[in-house]
């Protein structure tokens, strides 16, 4: 029997054995790696989203925005008298 070769032999079982054990770890590296440049990309158009919320949100407070909105949805100011406007051609 050939001792040295043995040894050898044990040695890149070891060897193989230890890298093995690296095979999970290495991979769920690298799957987070992944999901961590995904969420990434999430946030960024989540916050130009926000941003365009929060200007929009402004722009409500905003008396005259308010005034425009109102009257698309028909309204009018106290005391104001209404028009309604009916019979045109190419109308409901």
């Amino acid at each position: 029997m050939r001792w040295d070769r043995l040894g050898r032999v044990a040695l890149l079982v070891v060897l193989a054995g230890i890298l093995l054990l690296y095979v999970g770890p290495l991979h769920a590296l690298w799957t987070t790696w992944h999901e961590a440049r995904s969420y990434t990309g999430q946030v960024t158009q989540l916050t130009r989203q926000n941003r365009a919320l929060q200007a929009r949100a402004a722009a409500l407070t905003q008396t005259q925005t308010l005034e425009v909105q109102a009257r698309t949805l028909g309204m009018v100011r106290p005391g104001e008298l209404p028009y309604v406007v009916s019979g045109l051609p190419g109308g409901n």
